[in-house]
């Protein structure tokens, strides 16, 4: 038996306006090679400039995962040759990052906990991006020297299942605080997992392999579950110190293998050097405070939704994974609805009319709208069946008012005890013998008398009005 060992170093874009160290703009998908300036470019003579801004970000990130901040660190030269790095070395961090030791909680469906050991997250500045064809390669460097915070963690998960909890719930984290749009298909947010196995009750830490650049929770799953195959394999063949070198890997979503990049480095390759253009950053005690006034984050918006509201612990975990469903709950719980058939409608009834492209930021029906759909069932206007209607007709013409849409469609529930009476009685009197075998002691009966008033009244009786009457006719 083996014991998988996952260690994590994400990179999360920070959301400044301009880069690191230059006021190149950030924004995404303008014309190659057009957000670029001598230093973003490497030009000689051109010196940096640190943003301000980016720092204020990392304090609020080692915040959050309760980290130690340094209130002096040092920016140092990474020296590696890629295309896509004009200068030729990387400005980052390294004995001396912005962001010290710290810990994040994951979250098992279980209700079982624990916790990841992270050992800093330094900032440093993006590399451009290459891109390749058939006939050749191309370098667009609108990307090289924006932010990035490279957040790296312990070898603490034991699974891809943990890796994924621990990815996600990072990803929350700086979305929450505001610092990362964390956008993976634009790599705003990405990864890269690094993953060794060893015997069951070994402590050693074997050889480790690399998969480079990773943004798709799915992918990453997926480049786990093969890597960690390709090492118990080769292991369990005797050619694990052959075949398992320390490389750098890149994951295939076609074929779902991993393949050999390029050997990996250690940190002696990379030849650190602080950088003599920057000076040490010097993090104030009023910056501190500042900036350590942090929002609500998903651990604390849980816990108040469950002490709140009264919703399952799950529940309130699917909510808050995501900032623009916690803030559609809280939209929809301002209207005075419980808590249970809030999160009911907002988890499961409404995406599951989601058309492709439509997430709940863009849905057609909105939270206080979906409120009032709840409110409806809750005050007896609509049955459950019913409402399920009227939100389907809602996604098609979400500017229509709840109530204009029950009247149209006919689906508000009668609850006038006369109307039912009347109803109530035509059924007793044309199932004479069926009210006598009820009054004999089969009690199962009753079931067939609430059903044929309610296919009588086309499914607008109000069933708890039904059962009422029922019980006192029949008795």
């Amino acid at each position: 038996m083996f014991e998988v060992i996952i260690g994590l170093e994400v990179h999360a874009q920070l959301n400044t306006n301009s880069k690191l160290f230059c006021s190149c703009a950030t924004s995404f998908g303008e014309e190659p090679n057009t957000n670029v300036c001598p230093t973003c470019l490497g030009l000689p003579g051109a010196l940096p400039v640190l943003n301000k801004e980016a720092v204020h970000k990392a304090i609020m990130l080692g915040t959050a995962i309760k980290s130690k901040i340094n209130q002096k660190s040092v920016f140092n030269r990474k020296n590696y040759f890629y295309p896509d790095l004009p200068s030729g070395y990387q400005i980052s961090q390294f004995e001396v990052p912005v962001v010290g030791l710290g810990e994040l909680t994951i979250d098992f469906p279980d209700g079982r906990q624990k916790t990841i050991g992270i050992t800093r997250a330094h900032l440093e500045n993006d590399a451009g991006k290459s891109i390749h064809t058939v006939s050749d390669s191309q370098v667009d460097l609108n990307r090289a020297g924006t932010p990035l915070l490279e957040i790296v963690s312990e070898p603490d998960m034991r699974s891809a299942e943990e890796a994924i909890l621990y990815l996600k719930k990072l990803h929350s984290i700086v979305r929450y605080l505001g610092i990362s749009d964390a956008n993976m298909q634009e790599c705003s947010f990405r990864a890269d997992v690094n993953v060794s196995i060893r015997p069951k009750g070994d402590t050693n830490l074997n050889t480790r392999c690399e998969i480079k650049n990773m943004n798709s929770f799915k992918f990453i799953e997926k480049a786990i579950q093969y890597e960690v195959n390709r090492h118990i394999e080769a292991w369990e063949d005797g050619v694990h110190s052959s075949e398992i070198v320390q490389e750098t890997r890149l994951f295939d979503p076609n074929t779902g293998e991993t393949r050999s990049m390029r050997g990996k480095e250690d940190a002696a390759d990379y030849r650190y050097f602080p950088d003599p253009d920057l000076l040490p950053v010097i993090i104030t005690d009023e910056m501190m405070e500042k900036y350590s006034q942090i929002p609500e984050l998903p651990d604390e918006k849980k816990a108040r939704f469950v002490k709140e509201f009264g919703i399952k612990d799950y529940d309130a975990s699917v909510i808050t994974a995501s900032l623009e469903t916690a803030h559609f709950f809280d939209e929809m719980m301002k209207e005075g609805i419980t808590g249970k058939n809030a999160a009911t409608w907002l988890t499961v009834e409404l995406p599951s009319r989601f058309k492709e492209g439509v997430t709940i930021e863009n849905s057609p029906v909105q939270a206080k709208k979906l409120a009032a759909v709840v409110k409806a069932i809750e005050d007896g206007t609509i049955s459950g069946k019913a409402a399920k209607e009227v939100l389907d007709f809602l996604m098609e013409t979400p500017d229509m008012e709840v109530n204009a849409v029950i009247e149209k469609l006919g689906l508000k529930q009668v609850s006038d005890d006369g109307a039912l009476l009347e109803i109530i009685d035509g059924i007793l009197t044309a199932n004479q013998d069926k009210v006598e075998q009820y009054k004999s002691g089969k009690d199962k009966l009753f079931g067939f008398f609430v059903g044929q008033t309610m296919k009588a009244s086309k499914g607008t009786a109000n069933p708890a009005k039904v059962n009422e009457l029922l019980k006192e006719r029949l008795s």
